[in-house]
């Protein structure tokens, strides 16, 4: 019993010391890493790169069907895309490569997604972004192409909408 108990805080300490240094590659404003040169391929058919995008901020939101905190913060991810596309911002929902095809472009069209969604077949481009491994997580980008924040977990939508005010306000 003593044994399983040593185990257990064992792989306890070392999950923590695991989640809390894959956190900790969330950039800080001091030291903002360039994005990925990604590229994708969207619903409708559309290839795009990551670098196509330069000159806007961009959230790109790795997301699942299956999960569901990224389902049930899609709605403010719409409402951000909404409150902020007119003014040089931008969206990318990236589904995982284990999210069937069919699952996600039906929820796409159900909720009318405004913005363009990928389906990360290879896994790739979750792989060049950290790798991405849990969901959701999202990246805000700006207009340089650096990216400023990574969220783990669902956003706090207040303080991105603030981040993302800041962002538009800066030269690119």
């Amino acid at each position: 019993m003593l044994i399983a108990r040593r185990h257990l805080a064992t792989a306890a300490v070392l999950v923590a010391a695991a989640i809390g240094g894959w956190l900790a590659l969330a950039p800080s404003s001091a030291e903002r890493s360039p994005a990925p040169p990604v590229a994708y391929t969207l619903l409708d058919g559309q290839k795009q790169a990551l670098a196509d995008l330069k000159g806007q901020v961009v959230l790109v939101n790795f997301w699942a069907t299956s999960c569901s905190t990224c389902v049930a913060e899609m709605p403010e991810i719409v409402a951000t895309f909404e409150k902020y596309k007119g003014r040089g911002y931008q969206t990318v929902a990236v589904a995982m490569s284990y999210d069937p095809p069919a699952y996600v472009a039906n929820f796409a069209a159900s909720r009318k997604l405004p913005f363009g969604v990928a389906i990360d077949n290879t896994g790739e481009v979750a792989k060049q972004f950290g790798p991405v491994q849990l969901t959701p997580t999202t990246f805000l980008i700006n207009k340089r192409g650096e990216i400023v924040k990574r969220y783990v977990g669902k956003p706090d939508f207040e303080a991105l909408h603030a981040l993302v005010e800041k962002l538009l306000a800066e030269a690119a």
